[in-house]
């Protein structure tokens, strides 16, 4: 599965084991980094720009002073690296009893926000990551994003593998709003391939409201907006593998005309697609994550079912068309026991 993302002048992109950083707003190479064949272990006068980590990792953020970055593992740990001392080891900061799938700061970087697969979002101070500010619980799968939004600081959104979407005032642990994003799916059973689009809006009781649908030619594989405030939609499709939106009117319209920055990505993009089209029609990545649930009891109650039908079957076999040699000694004692009885 095809990722995106936007920083600054860069549109980001990450397939499988390969990197693409694309300058949106001068013609410049494309930067390409293969993980694969990235060296294991480092070496003596290795440059500035490689940290080594002890486990894969399945979310990275930096801070707003861009001075460190935090990279979330998938043992449940959570690591910080200076930028500015190249040659400082990491630091474990905090750790979580199951596999970390989303870090976030609160953008004053008071707070370190993380999610996990059994469901917990835990918010801890960043310079005191043992005291622990609050927990946002009410997911019932795991949490695969987080998000603080732009223009409300003291919110948090968190998206999770059981289709809701909820807001939560972090700093008290409060849930403020959830939406079941399967609801939505239902009221709208056609075929077609759209995102449905919410507005934050912090007027009313409200804080998220459905505010557009978009159309698409083919299945979206993620999206992401720029500095511009532009959408940027990655397509499961080698020609059109990228849509931009621009927001005109109160509505989300798309790009006519081919603008610099979109044929920048779609060239670029178009000359990679060896490295996307494997992911092309996979499965969720986040499907392995779903809980599954055991009944010990019922499974050890069929089992001990045929066993016992086995055993019966075995023994119809050896007596063969004989009378029930178990049966007949039973009988045979009942009634030595009764006569033995009458005598005395």
């Amino acid at each position: 599965m095809a990722v995106v993302s936007s920083k600054g002048d860069w549109f980001v992109s990450s397939c499988s084991s390969t990197l693409l950083a694309i300058n949106l707003k001068e013609t410049r190479d494309l930067f390409v980094f293969d993980c694969a064949k990235a060296e294991k272990r480092p070496k003596e006068g290795d440059g500035d720009e490689k940290r080594w980590v002890m486990r894969r990792c399945t979310s990275v953020i930096f801070t707003q002073t861009e001075d460190e970055v935090y990279v979330a593992d998938k043992s449940g740990d959570v690591y910080s690296f200076s930028v500015l001392e190249p040659q400082k080891p990491g630091k474990l900061h905090l750790g979580h009893v199951s596999m970390l799938l989303a870090v976030a700061l609160s953008p004053d970087d008071k707070y370190i926000i993380t999610a996990d697969r059994d469901e917990k979002i835990r918010v801890s101070f960043r310079l005191q990551p043992y005291n622990i500010q609050a927990f946002c619980l009410g997911h019932r799968e795991f949490v695969s994003a987080l998000l603080v939004p732009a223009g409300h600081p003291d919110w948090l959104l968190s998206g999770s593998g059981d289709g809701t979407v909820k807001v939560w005032h972090y700093e008290t642990g409060k849930r403020l709003q959830s939406i079941d994003l399967n609801q939505l799916v239902i009221l709208d059973n056609s075929n077609v391939d759209t995102e449905k689009l919410f507005l934050v809006d912090a007027g009313t009781e409200v804080c998220l409201k459905p505010a557009e649908k978009l159309v698409l030619p083919h299945a979206p594989w993620d999206m992401t907006f720029d500095s511009q405030c532009h959408l940027w939609v990655l397509l499961e499709n080698e020609d059109v593998n990228v849509h931009q939106y621009q927001y005109s009117e109160e509505h989300w319209e798309l790009c006519d005309t081919e603008t610099p920055e979109l044929s920048r990505v779609a060239d670029a993009l178009k000359a990679q697609w060896n490295v996307f089209k494997g992911s092309v029609g996979l499965e969720s990545q986040y499907k392995h994550l779903y809980k599954v649930n055991f009944d010990n009891m019922a499974s050890y109650l069929q089992k001990k079912q045929e066993r016992l039908e086995k055993e019966r079957k075995k023994r119809a076999a050896a007596n063969g068309s004989k009378p029930n040699v178990t049966e007949k000694r039973s009988k045979t004692e009942s009634d030595t026991v009764i006569q033995s009885s009458i005598t005395k």
